[in-house]
């Protein structure tokens, strides 16, 4: 006679499954809806298609995890996930470079839309910098797209007139932070370095892009002498932060 313990044991495998891939359907709807919204400022192509590989690469390794828990060996399916990462890697290299360079070109690279540079032989205005380009209108009416990777691999010159001025620090901010608050204190708290600073050119807070979950804006301030572009850089990034938390905190 068969017992019910038996027969839980056998359903057992059947149910760790089944719980498995609810789990992994689920997972996939997520990464289907937040990989957009983390690459929303790359081209359509670019965000469909990491859409497409974080749901694939979910649900292999929720494959392969149902398959451990009916007792069939994952090892040739782990082979093809091994092979498939590999080729996806190799084809989205320069992609992939491009846009990990776009990154650290706004954080470390002293040039913005408008400065006039000089990379690679080619020298022009800046029109568009894109996560995977830069693109440049020349001196004789040519465009110029200039992969990002090369703008942290080579020498850029900016040959704008006082470029040296300028630092430009990206700001991200939670949607729930009050914009017109946070540009307020942030004023305030800047007041205290106008010794240090240009004073025919205020600080100049901008909007990048927004949407109900965050804000990207684009901070700048005018150096007074171009040795403190160090310690400015890190001042005003300190007090971006105490700002940041005083208006979080006096939203909640």
């Amino acid at each position: 006679m068969v017992s019910w313990s038996m027969l839980w044991g056998l359903f057992v495998p059947y149910i760790s499954a089944l719980v498995i891939v609810l789990v992994t359907v689920v997972l996939a709807w997520l990464v289907n809806l937040i990989i957009p919204r983390l690459v929303r400022q790359s081209s359509p192509q670019m965000g469909g298609a990491a859409r497409r590989l974080g749901v694939t690469v979910v649900a292999l390794i929720g494959g392969t995890l149902a398959l451990q828990a009916l007792g069939v060996s994952p090892g040739i399916l782990l082979l093809v996930i091994a092979l498939l990462g590999v080729s996806i890697l190799v084809a989205l290299w320069a992609p992939l470079s491009n846009y990990g360079s776009k990154y650290f070109s706004d954080i470390y690279t002293p040039f913005r839309v408008g400065d006039t540079i000089k990379v690679q032989g080619y020298s022009g205005k800046v029109l568009e910098i894109n996560a995977m380009s830069t693109i440049l209108l020349t001196d004789d009416e040519q465009l110029v797209s200039v992969p990002n990777m090369t703008m942290i691999r080579d020498v850029v010159v900016n040959t704008s007139p006082q470029a040296w001025k300028e630092v430009v620090i990206p700001v991200s901010l939670s949607g729930t932070i009050d914009l017109a608050s946070f540009e307020s204190e942030l004023r305030k708290s800047l007041a205290k370095l106008r010794t240090r600073l240009d004073r025919r050119f205020p600080p100049v807070l901008t909007t990048k892009s927004r949407t109900p979950q965050s804000t990207e804006l684009i901070l700048i301030v005018m150096l007074r002498v171009p040795e403190d572009r160090d310690t400015i850089t890190l001042e005003v990034n300190k007090r971006l932060s105490e700002v940041i938390e005083q208006v979080r905190g006096v939203k909640r």
